[in-house]
C-alpha cells in the first residue's frame, strides 16, 4: 500500500481541483491510500469528503504558491501522516516541505501561460531549473503546452511526464430538460447553437467570439451563442454585445453548476483562449456527448482537438479565421456527423477519468519501481 498526501492550494473548485476529484473517484484503493490537504474553508473540502477521502485543513496556503508561514504547519502534517509520496498542486510550499521531510515529491503543472523572460535565460533560467528539479522527483504536465512552458524555463524534458486530463462521461439531458433549456435561452428549432464555458477573463478571448457573432449575423445566419461563466470581464462583454446589437443572438447564461442541460443543447463548442489554456475540461465533457469544437491553436487546445477529426483549430486572436471554421462546420453536414462520432471515439480512448487515474497511479508506482 502506497500512501499519498495531496496538497492543493485552491480555495475554490477550479481545473486542478476537478482533476483531483476525478482521480479520487477512480483510484485503486487496494494499492493506494490517499489523503488531501486543502486551505481552511476551501470549497473542495465537502466534495472530497463525499468521496470518502480524509481532508486536512491548513492556514496559509490559500490561492498562493509560497508562504513561509505555512512551512511549519505543513511539515507537522507530513511528519504526522508519514506519506510515501507528497503530490502538490499549485503550491511550492508543499514541495519544499515534502523535501524537508525526506519524502518523494510529485508536482503537477495544471496551467499554460507565457513564460517570464526572467527564467528563459541566464541566471534566472538556471535557478528555476535546479529549484524545480530538486523539489520534485517527477513533474506532471497536463498538456504538451504545459511541458513546453516548463522546458522553456530550463527544466529537463526527461523530468516531465505529460498526462492529459480526464473527466467523467456526461449523460445527455432528458427531452424535457432540453426543451426547458431551449425555452429559457430563446433557442428555436432553426438555430445552430454554439456554446463556450470559460471564465470571463480577458485572455479567454470572448471578444473574438462576439466579433465572429457579428459577422455571422451580417450573413443572416440562424445562430444562438451561449456564454457560460462569470468573471471580471462580464460587464464589458455585455456592453460589447449591446453595442453590436447582438442581444438577440448572444446569451450570457452565468455560472452553471450542472453542465448537462447546457451541453445537451449545443451543436458546437468553442474555445477562444489566447493567454492561458491547458487541457480544457469543458471541451472533454462536450466530446463525451459527441459535440465537436472549434478552438484556438493556443496552449493545450491542439492536444484535445485534432484539426479535421473532432473539430477545427483556428488562428488565435483571429475572428475571421474563427468564422471561417464556424461556417465550414455548419455547412458541411456529413463532415459534422463524422466529427460527432470522432469526438466520442477520441474521448473514450484518451480522456476518461478512469484513464487519468490509471496514468497518475503509474507515476506513483514508478517512483518505487527499481526498473523505473
Amino acid at each position: 500500500m502506497i500512501k499519498i498526501l495531496n496538497i492543493i492550494s485552491d480555495s475554490n473548485i477550479g481545473g486542478a481541483g476537478r482533476c483531483l476529484l476525478n482521480f479520487l473517484k477512480y483510484y485503486d484503493r487496494k494499492h493506494f491510500a490517499v489523503k488531501v490537504v486543502v486551505p481552511k474553508g476551501s470549497l473542495l473540502k465537502p466534495e472530497i469528503e463525499k468521496l470518502k477521502t480524509r481532508v486536512i485543513e491548513v492556514d496559509g496556503i490559500a490561492d498562493k504558491s509560497f508562504d513561509w508561514k505555512a512551512i511549519q504547519k505543513l511539515n507537522k502534517i507530513i511528519k504526522k501522516e508519514n506519506p510515501d509520496v507528497v503530490h502538490t498542486h499549485g503550491t511550492i510550499t508543499g514541495r519544499i516541505c515534502g523535501r524537508m521531510c525526506g519524502k518523494k515529491v510529485v508536482y503537477t503543472r495544471h496551467s499554460v501561460f507565457p513564460v517570464s523572460p526572467r527564467i528563459q535565460k541566464g541566471l534566472g533560467r538556471m535557478v528555476n531549473k535546479y529549484a524545480n528539479e530538486f523539489l520534485a522527483d517527477d513533474i506532471i504536465a497536463v498538456a504538451e503546452a504545459a511541458k513546453q512552458n516548463l522546458t522553456d524555463g530550463g527544466i529537463a524534458p526527461k523530468k516531465i511526464k505529460v498526462i492529459l486530463n480526464g473527466v467523467e462521461q456526461v449523460e445527455r439531458a432528458t427531452p424535457e430538460q432540453i426543451a426547458q433549456t431551449k425555452q429559457k435561452y430563446g433557442i428555436t428549432e432553426k438555430d445552430f447553437v454554439i456554446g463556450i464555458l470559460a471564465r470571463l477573463n480577458v485572455v479567454k478571448g470572448h471578444k473574438y467570439l462576439i466579433e465572429a457573432a457579428e459577422m455571422l449575423k451580417k450573413e443572416q445566419r440562424a445562430v444562438k451563442i451561449l456564454i457560460a461563466g462569470t468573471g471580471e470581464m462580464e460587464q464589458e462583454l455585455k456592453e460589447l454585445v449591446k453595442q453590436k446589437n447582438l442581444e438577440d443572438m448572444v446569451v450570457f447564461v452565468g455560472f452553471i453548476s450542472d453542465v448537462k442541460p447546457f451541453l445537451s443543447v449545443l451543436d458546437l463548442q468553442v474555445n477562444v483562449s489566447y493567454g492561458t489554456e491547458a487541457t480544457s475540461l469543458a471541451l472533454l465533457e462536450g466530446m463525451s456527448l459527441g459535440i465537436p469544437a472549434v478552438v484556438s491553436n493556443y496552449g493545450g487546445n491542439p492536444g484535445v482537438i485534432t484539426h479535421g477529426e473532432n473539430g477545427y483549430l483556428f488562428e488565435s486572436q483571429n475572428s475571421a479565421d474563427l468564422v471561417k471554421y464556424l461556417k465550414k462546420i455548419m455547412d458541411e453536414k456529413e463532415v459534422y456527423q463524422y466529427m460527432q462520432n470522432k469526438s466520442k471515439e477520441i474521448f473514450l480512448k484518451k480522456f476518461t477519468a478512469k484513464t487519468y487515474a490509471r496514468n497518475i497511479e503509474k507515476v506513483y508506482q514508478n517512483l518505487f519501481d527499481k526498473k523505473g
